[in-house]
């Protein structure tokens, strides 16, 4: 799948992310939604030399979903200020192989990364070096192949709604990083960023970009 544009404006640029790209480039040197970015961005406007565009936030390679990117110097650093007080509501779709106990929660853990293994532990108290992770979810659907729930991270840590639903024996549909059962048919994982809702950071009108979830989610979607 190629990566569609969601929004467009002179300061912001948002792409609905196919799971299986990088937003950002790694040790792989893949191409990534920036270098895709970029490449639209000179072919549409004729731009001569390099492109500014930078990504505000990530997601993981196997997520598919919106992404948010600054096309300027001001917007990138509004948006980054703004990620940093949590100023920008993000809305998750997620299938997991059981239902929560709970259907409708707030969760907190305190995160630790391996980077050598790129896994990440979730504990339920303070550890040293710990970052504390927060998310509410509730359940949208409950269906043959998984329960949807929808998922509003208040933080942004590194695979934090993979492992906080994990933690709470909610295994995200085809992520074996962290206990499901069996990949997906296309090594994706079932988490999809649908939504972002902020402030226009130089406007200062309220914006919203949704992303079409992909088609693992069809057999399971109703109006939010």
């Amino acid at each position: 799948m190629e990566p569609i544009i969601i929004y467009e404006d002179n300061h912001l640029l948002a792409i609905n992310k196919p799971a299986g790209w990088l937003v950002q480039g790694d040790k792989t040197g893949d191409t990534t939604l920036t270098d895709w970015g970029k490449a639209y961005l000179k072919e549409k406007y004729q731009k001569p030399g390099a492109v500014f565009l930078h990504p505000v936030h990530r997601i993981d390679r196997p997520v598919s979903g919106a992404v948010l990117f600054a096309r300027t110097d001001k917007a990138l650093g509004r948006l980054t200020e703004m990620f940093r007080t949590k100023d920008i509501q993000k809305e998750y779709w997620a299938l997991v192989e059981k239902a929560p106990y709970v259907p409708q929660a707030t969760l907190k853990h305190y995160l630790v990364k391996d980077e050598a293994r790129n896994k990440v532990t979730a504990y339920e108290s303070p550890k040293n070096d710990a970052k504390e992770a927060i998310l509410d979810y509730k359940i949208a659907k409950n269906g043959k192949k998984g329960v949807m729930l929808h998922v509003h991270p208040v933080t942004g840590r590194p695979h934090q709604i993979r492992v906080q639903l994990a933690k709470i024996g909610c295994i995200i549909l085809g992520d074996v990083k962290y206990g499901a059962a069996e990949p997906l048919a296309d090594a994706s994982i079932a988490l999809h960023c649908r939504s972002m809702s902020f402030m226009h950071p130089v406007q200062k009108i309220p914006v919203t970009v949704s992303a079409d979830y992909p088609a693992v989610f069809a057999p399971l979607h109703h109006p939010v």
